[in-house]
């Protein structure tokens, strides 16, 4: 089953980023790339990618066929998500166990959301 793991940016993780000392910065970038790593050797890395800043995006509606976009942010939220993973695994258990061992976990930064199974339905 596919899972993906989301890691949020919140304002307890940008605070502790603001007091992190360049070389614990570094640790926290080399630990996603060794757990990269890892779920590659593992073969259960399907992708993971950072994602850009939330102001750099765009809002998307569709109105009577008419569509219209919005710059970003656009939503006041406090939390978005700054990257994923997506992996192929046994359970969900696992994936948590694996995901603990994130900087971002120390932060309350991590959810770990089952992909929906389309292939339940029947189209």
């Amino acid at each position: 089953m596919k899972y993906l793991i989301l890691i949020y940016s919140n304002p307890q993780s940008r605070a502790a980023w603001e007091t992190m000392s360049d070389e614990a910065r570094m640790e926290f970038g080399r630990a996603h790339m060794r757990f990269g790593e890892s779920l590659a050797e593992s073969g259960e890395l399907i992708v993971s990618e950072g994602l850009a800043d939330p102001s750099l995006g765009k809002r998307v509606t569709v109105q009577e066929g008419t569509t219209m976009t919005s710059d970003g942010p656009y939503a006041e939220a406090k939390e978005y998500v700054a990257g994923l993973y997506l992996v192929e695994a046994d359970s969900i258990e696992h994936v948590v166990q694996r995901a603990s061992v994130l900087p971002d976990a120390a932060h309350g930064g991590i959810e770990v959301r089952p992909v929906f199974d389309h292939s339940i339905l029947d189209l």
